[in-house]
Formats: C-alpha cells, structure tokens, sequence
C-alpha cells in the first residue's frame, strides 16, 4: 500500500499523526468469587473506572481492550488512574495492565511524539 496518503485518507485509515492508543487487560478472579461478585465488580468497573475517565471497555469479564470513548488517545494518566483502581480491588489477584497500544494496528509501534 502506498505511503504517501492525503491526510484525510490518514484520518479514515487512523495512521500517522491520526493513530489512536489504548491498553489491553488481564484480569485473573478469586477462585471462590461467585458470579454475582463477578457482575457486581464489573458493573462498578465500568462506571468508576472507564466511564469516569472517559474511556470504553472491549471484551469479556477477564481479558479486553481499552480505549476512549470517542475519537482519539487514552492517555498514560488515564492508563494509571485505571491500573490503580484496578489493583485497589480485592475481588482480583492479579491484574496486568499492557503498556500504550496502537487500537487500529497493534503491531505497529507507537508513533513518537513530534
């Protein structure tokens, strides 16, 4: 495919200086957790921890994607601020927290900051 593209082709394609970030998640449960934990847990995470920070949560109960909840980047503090709230939690035992990935194309590197 050709590199050099007009910009708004940039924007559609979400390449260059249009790329979008975001984090996976790795959520491991306590053994003996019922699923009603489970549910409330998860219901608390998506209002305190992605619809606080203005993010959206793709995937299942213990492994998905995170990103904004409108066009653009999550940033490294709102990474943070979910890490933390997720290692505050005591229904899980352990949580890992990917570092910024591109959303679109996760094999490709994060662009520099220019």
């Amino acid at each position: 495919m050709a590199t050099n593209r007009s910009q708004r082709l940039r924007k559609k394609l979400c390449v260059d200086e249009f790329q979008e970030l975001g984090f996976e998640l790795n959520l491991d449960f306590k053994e003996d957790l019922a699923d009603e934990a489970i549910d409330a847990f998860l219901n608390a995470f998506l209002k305190e921890a992605m619809e606080a920070n203005g993010l959206g949560y793709v995937g299942g109960d213990d492994f998905g994607l995170v990103c904004l909840q409108k066009r653009g980047s999550v940033s490294e503090e709102q990474r943070a601020a979910v890490e933390a709230w997720l290692k505050g939690r005591s229904e899980l035992t352990e949580v890992t927290v990917s570092p910024l990935i591109d959303v679109w194309y996760p094999e490709k590197p994060i662009n520099p900051v220019a």
